[in-house]
């Protein structure tokens, strides 16, 4: 069964709507227009390029062959800018250490399952080492002080709300919550508003 979605375009056409407020358009506009070219301001290139290789492979986007969903570039920004959501499990460090560990870490997984960096292997060995993560006991000296499976589901949460932010994920899903200008009021069971495209399935 596949998902509904709104047809392409749709975001875009609310967004240069009265519907949508001048801040939500300009947050929305800047992901839309983001460039595809970016330069890592926190992480070391190596530790940004492997992000970008685990963010690839949680985050398959096989529709966007050219140009997928920027997913790494919003976690980078956030460590180089010290952003936080204002708490942290108090079995991790604070944020720029334990992605700094849980990268380092991943690339030990990676070395103690295949010999070989993550980015090297092919979808199945990468999908080992993520899975070898997410069960909380992987190899690696790193995992010795750096609780896996917390870091690994604050890494997934980090990724899917950046996902989740993007227009175009958005649209995919047939999301238009951005567009609440002047207010929703038609909130029954299966009403729209004059405002929301009609869904294809």
């Amino acid at each position: 069964m596949l998902t509904p979605e709104y047809p392409s375009g749709t975001v875009r056409a609310l967004l240069d709507s009265s519907h949508v407020s001048e801040a939500t358009r300009a947050a929305l506009q800047a992901r839309l227009e983001a460039p595809a070219a970016y330069v890592p301001q926190f992480l070391a290139p190596d530790a940004y390029a492997l992000l970008e290789a685990v963010a690839a492979r949680l985050f398959p986007q096989p529709d966007r062959p050219t140009q997928p969903v920027p997913l790494a570039p919003a976690v980078d920004q956030r460590l180089a800018e010290g952003r936080a959501d204002g708490w942290r499990y108090d079995a991790l460090p604070p944020d720029r250490e334990a992605y700094r560990l849980g990268l380092g870490g991943i690339q030990e997984i990676a070395q103690a399952l295949f010999q070989a960096n993550f980015a090297d292997l092919n979808t199945t060995g990468q999908d080992a080492v993520l899975k070898a993560l997410a069960t909380g006991n992987p190899p690696g000296a790193t995992w010795q002080t750096l609780d896996a499976g917390r870091f690994f589901e604050e890494l997934l949460a980090e990724l899917t709300e950046t996902y989740y932010a993007h227009p175009l994920a958005q649209e995919e899903i047939g999301y238009v919550g951005m567009a609440d200008l002047p207010a929703w009021t038609k909130i029954g069971l299966n009403q729209k508003e004059d405002r929301e495209p009609s869904l294809s399935s």
